[in-house]
């Protein structure tokens, strides 16, 4: 078995006063991607902190506007339809709103790399280039970049820490590997403040359920429609599934604590659950009773994930607080509803 390393802080890159902590409040912030799943939900928890202002940037190629309803009328939130990968056009924006602090969430998402690989690959590394390239000029302070745990691969061991090797097994996961050792060399080289997050599988309420959809929504989808879930391979594939309440918060974690610079930071819920047993747990929720579809197994698929969260409990206390049983239930309401409404509509 692999022995495993403890993660070493980039060296130079400490900060003196560990354990210290700063918050987002009466700061102004900018959150690329945010009108996307993870990205909505971490503009509501940045909202909690009271920053002096939210900037919200979105191609709203996938993100939505139904995502950030609640935000759109409110004086200190501004959103901006714009690509994150547009130089000019981040930059004035970060100059006209006086940003601060920026969480990068926007991205080109896995399924996608399947059908457009070339596409992905360059599109999440220009977005993230083109973000530290704007913190170097000093453009705003503060980066905290969302990675993947899908730059792991496979697990060659569980938990699997930040130290875990990274085998990419899609053209999505080489450009999240990308993208993070292109924040790291802007950090090692210019001395700027950066931190990345890595969260592991997220699900919940506004998941996007339709092209390039993940398992938890498209198996809620299909049920509603009174179709039979479907399995890629044999379902014993296994990952860390993480309530998006718990994502987020993790996130808001890595900026508020000084000591994550320069380091990655898995967030996670630290337990593993099988394809075939999530698919069946649903089923069961919603009162399905018919068959499961199998099909062959998806290319790129990985076989285990389940993350080691011992560092992110280290550096700010990271705890889950959401069950798996109880996520699912959330977010099956929340589906329900959504379906409910788009029929009456």
């Amino acid at each position: 078995m692999m022995s495993k390393k403890r993660l070493k802080p980039i060296p130079g890159m400490g900060v003196p006063n560990l354990g210290s902590k700063r918050s987002l409040r009466g700061r102004n912030v900018m959150i690329t991607g945010g009108a996307g799943f993870i990205g909505s939900h971490l503009c509501d928890r940045v909202m909690m902190d009271r920053p002096s202002k939210l900037v919200i940037v979105d191609n709203f190629s996938l993100g939505k506007m139904r995502n950030i309803k609640s935000l759109r009328n409110r004086a200190d939130v501004k959103i901006y339809r714009r690509d994150a990968r547009s130089h000019k056009g981040l930059e004035k924006a970060l100059e006209d709103e006086q940003i601060s602090v920026i969480f990068n969430m926007a991205v080109i998402p896995l399924p996608m790399s399947l059908d457009r690989p070339m596409e992905t690959v360059l599109t999440n590394v220009a977005i993230t280039a083109n973000i530290c390239e704007l913190l170097r000029r000093g453009k705003f302070d503060t980066l905290v970049h969302c990675s993947s745990s899908e730059a792991y691969g496979t697990a060659l061991y569980v938990p699997m820490d930040e130290e875990h090797p990274e085998k990419p097994h899609t053209p999505y996961a080489a450009s999240k590997i990308a993208s993070d050792q292109v924040a790291i060399s802007y950090l090692k080289t210019f001395g700027l403040d950066v931190a990345i997050a890595r969260p592991f599988n997220t699900y919940g309420p506004r998941q996007n359920e339709l092209s390039y959809a993940g398992v938890i929504p498209l198996t809620i989808e299909r049920i509603l429609r009174g179709e039979a879930p479907v399995v890629y391979g044999n379902g014993r594939q296994t990952r860390d599934y993480t309530y998006v309440a718990d994502t987020v918060e993790g996130i808001v974690g890595v900026f508020a604590c000084r000591e994550a610079k320069g380091r990655i930071v898995n967030i996670a819920s630290g337990k593993e659950v099988s394809i075939i047993a999530l698919i069946e747990k649903i089923a069961k929720i919603m009162g399905y009773e018919g068959g499961i579809v199998h099909k062959p197994p998806r290319p790129g698929d990985v076989l285990r994930h389940k993350g080691d969260i011992s560092l992110a409990k280290k550096l700010f206390n990271y705890v889950p607080r959401t069950s798996f049983d109880e996520g699912l239930k959330k977010t099956i309401d929340w589906y329900s509803r959504e379906f409910k409404s788009s029929r009456t509509s």
